[in-house]
């Protein structure tokens, strides 16, 4: 459940050798925005066994200059990658007739490991306005349960190929500012993991409760649909922070397919 599947026909090396500043953190990767002068925040969270070295490509093929990122590992290890919470994988791969069964602790846990990143990142001087979240698959998963739940509205929220944790409980438990956050979830037709089936419902019911709350579907399987889907996204972040849509050139061709 992570992008890197996408990602690995594309050597190691180009997906590392962006003309970005990374400085490496005990909790990951952080990019520094290429122009001067204060930089909103994304927070980027990887999927099921996956790093924040398999997102490395992500700035490159946003094209956001002026934006910083920070890649986050997850705290559990799982094979060579890292995992938010612990989860029933079927035998097949694929869940059907429901979604699947998770740790729920262990994402109150994560979530909590997630909010103190963004308490030392306002305690460094920038609003939650300031920050916005992406999450992939598991990723996408803390991020609808961390940016909807935080004690001020952020700037927004990005979920790919995921789901909802206890949507009711999310709907009934977020403060009332959290309808203000802007929020994208995208998935695929043929996601052979997550069904859409399943994960539609799910943003309606969020649509219906208040939330501000944009559902783009995409033909793909359980990855990020290349450049289509992450020029959406980058669309989307502007509006987040304000910024003037800008005309983008040809991707880095880091960006799974």
């Amino acid at each position: 459940m992570s992008a890197r599947a996408g990602a690995a026909r594309h050597s190691p090396l180009a997906i590392r050798a962006l003309p970005l500043t990374l400085r490496r953190m005990l909790n990951g990767v952080r990019i520094a925005a290429r122009t001067e002068g204060p930089a909103p925040l994304l927070v980027v969270l990887h999927g099921l066994g996956d790093t924040s070295a398999g997102w490395e490509w992500l700035p490159g093929e946003l094209q956001l200059p002026w934006l910083e990122y920070l890649m986050l590992d997850a705290p559990d290890a799982y094979f060579d990658g890292r995992s938010w919470f612990g989860i029933s994988l079927p035998m097949d791969g694929r869940f059907t007739g429901e979604l699947p069964a998770i740790d729920a602790v262990a994402v109150e846990r994560s979530r909590a490991a997630i909010e103190a990143v963004l308490a030392r990142e306002k305690a460094g001087g920038r609003t939650a306005r300031d920050i916005a979240i992406l999450g992939f698959s598991q990723g996408c998963l803390m991020a609808m349960e961390t940016g909807l739940r935080h004690a001020e509205p952020l700037g927004g929220v990005v979920g790919i190929s995921g789901w909802v944790h206890r949507p009711g409980a999310l709907t009934s438990e977020a403060p009332a500012h959290a309808r203000s956050v802007p929020v994208l979830m995208t998935h695929g037709t043929f996601d052979p993991l997550l069904g859409i089936e399943h994960v539609r419902p799910q943003a309606g019911a969020l649509r219906d409760a208040g939330f501000d709350l944009l559902w783009q579907e995409f033909e793909k399987e359980h990855t990020v649909a290349g450049r289509t889907e992450v020029q959406y996204i980058a669309r989307f972040l502007e509006q987040c922070f304000g910024r003037e849509h800008a005309r983008r050139r040809a991707g880095a061709g880091t960006a799974p397919d």
